[in-house]
């Protein structure tokens, strides 16, 4: 059962205790003012190595990306490199975006939460298929750890005490910061939480609908109220939550090879590019030498790379071979006078 907390936080520790009438357990609430705790976002079958589909959202003349993205469940990162030459701050009234919801899957367990720093996105497995939310992840300064963790206990009302660390770093830019900051809407740790075995860390809300799905946090994983407070009620004690950091993805659906290249940031300056690419140039060979059956396409690949904007890329195929028939001789096809289509990698 899970029942109403407070959570004492530190980067070192964490002290939770329960409050004045904790007993009522928080799936109590039935009836006609139950709350809503439906997933916000869509449960996709999975496909071989994919899942999903990519979708469009026509503006209006006051939406924002970071607008769009609290609305939908997505993140402001994804729907930026997902729309190039689109302003995300002023996408303007009947402008049509792609929402990115086409996905290669991490190389990982395909089981309870998995956390891909590259992309900032949380893949949460069940019977169903994914579900996948965007995340807040950890800056450069204080990376959030890769970990294969589990869930050991749900909070609600997360009261904060940020350590000696953090209340330095505010003192030190002139601002004060309480040793204590109650629950309520200034509460950087939102509406509810997960508490990781990882020790020190959570998956949580935020009180700023910006950041969400970008590197923004002291190494906690930070979601959307409206998404922490339905997910906290989906997800087990004991769920598995694996954190990895895949910025290039690769794998099969329906005998298709599909690519997935991820930049780290809005800009995508050549050094970038250039180590994103020996990064592919290395995991597609890895995955043809896995699958000697493979054929990708160089062209595909190089586009892939050069745009990095998390969107799946078909690049080749699994190619069948029948055994030839050693009585009838086989004949080679007519040219055709054609260029050949396809560059092999």
């Amino acid at each position: 059962m899970w029942f109403r907390f407070l959570a004492v936080f530190s980067l070192a520790q964490f002290l939770v205790f329960p409050t004045a009438g904790s007993a009522e357990p928080l799936d109590a609430a039935s009836g006609p003012e139950a709350p809503d705790r439906s997933p916000r976002v869509p449960t996709f079958p999975v496909q071989g190595d994919l899942a999903g589909e990519l979708g469009v959202f026509e503006t209006r003349y006051e939406d924002t990306f970071a607008g769009i993205g609290n609305r939908l469940a997505m993140g402001y990162l994804e729907l930026v490199k997902a729309n190039p030459g689109v302003d995300p701050w002023l996408p303007g009234e009947g402008t049509t975006i792609t929402l990115p919801r086409q996905y290669v899957l991490p190389d990982a367990r395909r089981e309870g939460i998995v956390i891909n720093l590259a992309e900032y996105r949380l893949y949460y497995f069940t019977d169903e298929g994914v579900q996948v939310y965007p995340v807040g992840v950890g800056t450069a300064e204080n990376p959030s750890p890769l970990t294969d963790a589990e869930v050991t206990m749900p909070l609600e009302s997360p009261a904060w005490y940020p350590p000696a660390s953090i209340r330095a770093e505010y003192e030190a830019s002139g601002e004060y910061l309480p040793r204590m900051i109650p629950p309520g809407p200034g509460n950087p740790l939102g509406t509810h939480a997960l508490l990781l075995s990882e020790k020190g860390y959570l998956i949580h809300g935020t009180n700023k609908k910006f950041g969400v799905g970008m590197p923004v946090s002291h190494g906690c994983f930070r979601m959307y109220n409206e998404d922490i407070s339905r997910f906290v009620y989906q997800v087990e004690k004991g769920t598995p939550v694996q954190v990895v950091h895949d910025a290039v993805k690769i794998g099969f659906s329906n005998g298709e090879v599909w690519l997935e290249v991820h930049r780290p940031h809005e800009d995508y300056p050549r050094e970038d590019r250039d180590r994103l690419w020996n990064q592919v140039f290395a995991e597609v060979e890895a995955f043809r030498s896995q699958h000697p059956g493979v054929e990708v396409k160089r062209g595909a690949i190089e586009l892939a790379v050069d745009q990095a904007d998390g969107l799946p890329t078909m690049i080749g195929e699994r190619v069948t071979r029948m055994a030839a028939d050693k009585t009838v001789e086989e004949k080679s096809p007519e040219p055709t006078g054609e260029p050949e289509q396809r560059l092999y990698f």
